[in-house]
């Protein structure tokens, strides 16, 4: 009997119990989109590291004997998709996963998660960094930020980035891989922020939005996963990317309205039947 009747997006990233990031938000959002989401946990956390303490378990010796029972299964999926990766051990496992398990039809979305506001995030090293290029050949989407996308290529970060800069680092990242790329959550002014789009043979684009609140824990694994969704269910990329955007400035609205805590990510839960709506 197939496995393979329906649509599937493989997700390899963390999993938090509390915190609504990663593999929390990626399953509901790509469940709510009409495809099966199956994830592989990079790690474990009670909570995610954002909190004062947290509990974490290392998945890293459970996740080639969990792929190799998929291969048993001989799983097919119309998507792959990246996020946080803390050791080279690991991205050595997701290459190995992505020669394995991606075919010519099946898409790769890797958000290169290492950094932000210029800097590396605490928990991530330069060389760890720099092996995430590596990845970025089997890529067919790629969702960096601005911080990210300056260490993929090797870039002095600045925040006041031109057009025609933003075009030719895009331009560099795919020529190491992807065919479409979208630098997130650019400053524009201090009430709005915006995401560059980019798909080789298309002229690029600039797509604001407003800024409501502070930045929020899982912004960038919803972006991700919608962007993912969306490519599976075959819809443009721009888009997707202001579908994304949308989902992400109306959540942040109703959070805060509900005076949620900042470490508790985005009330994804607000919205989650109005993704289903165009699928």
């Amino acid at each position: 009997m197939s496995h393979n009747h329906q649509k599937k997006i493989a997700v390899i990233n963390d999993f938090s119990g509390f915190g609504r990031c990663s593999i929390a938000v990626a399953l509901p959002i790509i469940s709510a989109m009409k495809i099966q989401c199956c994830p592989i946990p990079t790690s474990i956390f009670s909570n995610h590291t954002g909190f004062e303490s947290f509990v974490w378990t290392d998945f890293t010796d459970q996740m080639q004997p969990y792929m190799d029972e998929w291969a048993k299964l001989d799983l097919k999926f119309q998507a792959i998709c990246t996020g946080f990766l803390g050791s080279a051990r690991q991205i050595e496992l997701v290459k190995g996963f992505l020669r394995r398990f991606k075919t010519k039809e099946t898409l790769a979305v890797i958000d290169p998660v290492m950094g932000d506001y210029g800097k590396l995030y605490p928990t991530y090293a330069e060389e760890l960094a720099q092996k995430m290029v590596e990845l970025l050949p089997y890529a067919d989407i790629l969702t960096p930020n601005l911080t990210e996308a300056c260490i993929l290529t090797q870039t002095p970060y600045r925040e006041d980035f031109s057009l025609e800069e933003l075009e030719a680092l895009c331009e560099r990242l795919s020529s190491m891989g992807p065919s479409r790329v979208v630098i997130s959550g650019l400053r524009i002014s201090d009430t709005r922020i915006g995401n560059y789009v980019w798909e080789r043979g298309k002229h690029p684009l600039l797509i604001p939005v407003e800024k409501i609140g502070t930045s929020r824990s899982g912004s960038g694994d919803v972006f991700s996963a919608i962007i993912a969704a969306d490519a599976v269910n075959g819809k443009p990329f721009v888009s997707s990317v202001q579908k994304a955007a949308n989902f992400i400035r109306k959540t942040i609205e109703r959070t805060v309205e509900l005076e949620i805590p900042v470490t508790d990510g985005l009330c994804i839960e607000e919205y989650l039947g109005e993704l289903s709506e165009d699928c």
